[in-house]
């Protein structure tokens, strides 16, 4: 019975088509930052607070084990690719009216993907966006980084507004006024 229900309702799939629209800009980003600019190169787009750098990141969030050697090209794509698969099935598993957990599971997917096929084409992750003040800069990233951080957020308030319980109250209430 459970998964014919399942299988009846909306689920939030629906929301693979955020998916898919940012990791086409993601992707469009880094190809014109790699054939506009030479490694290393950065343009100011805001004076003091913000460049385009073209870097090659051979690690994770904020190189880290950019240094490993190589090994960690596969580690953060067996990572990468095991995280999307969970995020796949939780989209499949829950109904579409969970919008902000659905939203934030759609932005991760874009982010772990768009830096997948940075790794397996490339065997680093391009990162172009450089925010900067008064000599102090955070680490360059790209489109997908800023996803996989908007979705992260986006979870933790789902933490905090579960739509769960607001769901459970309407049925509460449906049932009552029968």
């Amino acid at each position: 019975m459970p998964n014919q229900t399942l299988k009846k309702r909306a689920s939030g799939l629906r929301y693979l088509w955020l998916t898919v629209l940012m990791v086409i800009v993601d992707q469009i980003t880094k190809l014109w930052v790699a054939a506009e600019f030479e490694l290393y190169e950065s343009r100011v787009i805001i004076d003091g607070l913000f460049n385009f750098t073209y870097v090659h990141n051979y690690g994770a969030a904020f190189s880290f084990l950019s240094d490993g050697g190589g090994w960690q090209r596969w580690f953060f794509t067996v990572i990468a690719v095991a995280i999307s698969a969970v995020l796949l099935i939780w989209l499949r598993r829950n109904p579409v009216s969970f919008w902000r957990q659905n939203l934030s599971f759609a932005l991760i997917l874009s982010g772990a993907i768009g830096n997948v096929a940075d790794r397996m084409m490339y065997g680093y992750v391009i990162d172009f966006l450089d925010v900067h003040y008064q000599g102090w800069h955070w680490p360059a990233f790209n489109i997908a980084d800023m996803a996989i951080t908007i979705g992260a957020a986006l979870m933790l308030l789902e933490a905090f507004v579960d739509n769960r319980r607001d769901d459970e109250r309407k049925g509460q209430n449906q049932e009552g006024n029968k």
